[in-house]
């Protein structure tokens, strides 16, 4: 937690941060009387975010165009521990002005089109266009209006993106984006509830009229409002969910949020939302096996391979990072080992993720091919025949055997090499919402009052692993939490 916390009042497990208040505190506005930050009405907050992840945007888009806004968020470390802060902030922004100084020419529509190619039709097209529309004016409000002081990616390229749109941070690394989303939520007085978790959502005659918060000591209170943001991450750590829906990386290491529990899916069922692609994930294929930090796929997009416990590399690794992970765990060990070399390695230092690999060790240096042979334990030939073939293919004279059709260079001595393992990072399906992140029945008719972002909504993914391209986390999240808050406070105002 950041210096904050040593602000905070303590009552019973329950931390209320700066701009916080009991319910018996909140008051009327009345004639003449404009609502101060934190200060609520008799009826409750306009808006209550379960989660404070990307959830955070909803709060502070709201908190902007003037609504009252509380955050409910479970975990007490949440700065440190929810899978925003444990992202490496990648940002599709399509039509951006780092894209157009760029002279790269980007719209809603390809984005979409790279969805579609990605999923292989199966990723919902009219939410993708959703997200697209809004994913330039978000990072320029992110920057703007945020303080995030963003920038685009062009130094390797993302698979599965034809253009670059992906903005970052300094860093490359969630957890400044998130600190920045905290610092902002403090400065503007909008109320945290933490830890406290959020247990139900009461609809009367169709319409929210409450959420159900409960502290680790069991009490619960029933807060009024109408409307509740479920932005609570998915089920990645319901072990039983994923054994039902995710059975082929179920074994894999999980390294996400503890509390994505499946929160949004318990209560979205409660009340007759419609649910999709809850087989769809965000995998990885280069966590550390020793450190359990992620080495990171930039590596690869720069021209580094994996091999697996045979000395051999085993498909085209630039398909992508998610599918990559399936493809890792089915092999024999469920491991493998990124070989790259020193021009890579400088190069990926810009990940905070990467330099954090480095500095645990996990990277091993090898002065030739019999070296990385015997650091990894590899068989020999193998590992000469893979060095061999893959620095001819990247020289332009053969083609490679498993279609990869990019090696930036050839890799040069010494080599580095870190043993990888496949891991879960979130789940990518959950409950269907519409263009303004309002859950839906099966019917397609909105649950007024009710929406969900990120992991607690079904993404553009489409099914499994494969579908998952970079930001396709990142981009729901803070995205549906916008479009979400822009949504309530139009709606707030009288406007359908």
């Amino acid at each position: 937690m950041s210096e904050r916390t040593e602000r905070t009042e303590r009552s019973e497990g329950h931390e209320r941060m700066p701009g916080e208040h009991g319910m018996s505190e909140r008051t009327e506005r009345s004639e003449g009387h404009e609502r101060m930050p934190g200060e609520h009405s008799v009826t409750g907050p306009d808006l209550v975010v379960a989660g404070a992840g990307g959830g955070l945007v909803a709060a502070l888009r709201a908190a902007q165009l003037g609504l009252d806004v509380l955050v409910v968020e479970a975990s007490k470390h949440f700065s440190r521990g929810n899978n925003t802060s444990m992202s490496t902030a990648m940002i599709p922004g399509a039509g951006s002005r780092w894209q157009r100084a760029a002279g790269i020419d980007d719209s809603a529509e390809l984005f979409a089109a790279d969805v579609a190619r990605k999923t292989k039709g199966q990723g919902d097209q009219r939410l993708a266009r959703a997200l697209g529309a809004v994913s330039a004016e978000l990072v320029e409000w992110l920057n703007d209006d945020v303080g995030l002081e963003l920038s685009l990616v062009t130094d390797f390229h993302y698979p599965g993106h034809s253009v670059d749109r992906c903005h970052t941070v300094a860093g490359r690394h969630g957890t400044v984006l998130l600190d920045q989303l905290v610092q902002q939520l403090t400065r503007a007085g909008i109320d945290l509830m933490v830890p406290a978790r959020l247990v139900d959502v009461v609809v009367d005659a169709g319409q929210v009229r409450a959420a159900v918060v409960e502290r680790p000591d069991g009490t619960r209170e029933e807060i009024p409002t109408r409307a509740v943001l479920l932005a609570t991450n998915g089920h990645g750590a319901d072990r039983a969910l994923v054994a039902e829906y995710l059975p082929e990386i179920a074994n894999a290491v999980y390294h996400g949020s503890e509390t994505s529990r499946g929160d949004a899916l318990r209560i979205g069922a409660a009340l007759g939302a419609q649910s999709a692609f809850l087989d769809a994930y965000q995998g990885h294929a280069a966590l550390s096996a020793r450190a359990a930090t992620l080495v990171g796929w930039a590596t690869v997009m720069h021209g580094g391979f994996l091999l697996d416990s045979t000395g051999r590399r085993f498909g085209d690794e630039t398909t992508g990072y998610s599918e990559y992970a399936a493809a890792l765990a089915a092999r024999p060990d469920a491991s493998g080992w990124l070989v790259l070399d020193r021009r890579i390695h400088d190069a990926c230092l810009a990940f905070t993720d990467f330099r954090q690999s480095v500095e645990s060790g996990a990277l091993l240096e090898a002065a030739d091919a019999a070296a990385l042979s015997s650091v990894t334990g590899l068989p020999a030939d193998a590992v000469t025949a893979e060095l061999a073939e893959t620095a001819a293919v990247a020289r332009g004279e053969r083609a490679d055997r498993f279609g990869r059709t990019f090696f930036e260079a050839p890799l040069e001595p010494p080599y580095l090499t870190a043993r990888v393992v496949p891991a879960l990072f979130h789940t990518q399906g959950g409950l269907v919402v519409d263009e303004h992140a309002r859950v839906l029945r099966p019917d397609g008719a909105p649950i007024p009052g009710l929406y969900a972002s990120g992991g607690a909504a079904a993404g553009i993914s489409g099914h499994g692993a494969a579908g998952y391209l970079a930001g396709n986390g990142l981009l729901p999240a803070l995205g549906l939490a916008y479009l979400a808050a822009n949504h309530v406070a139009r709606t707030t105002e009288g406007t359908p």
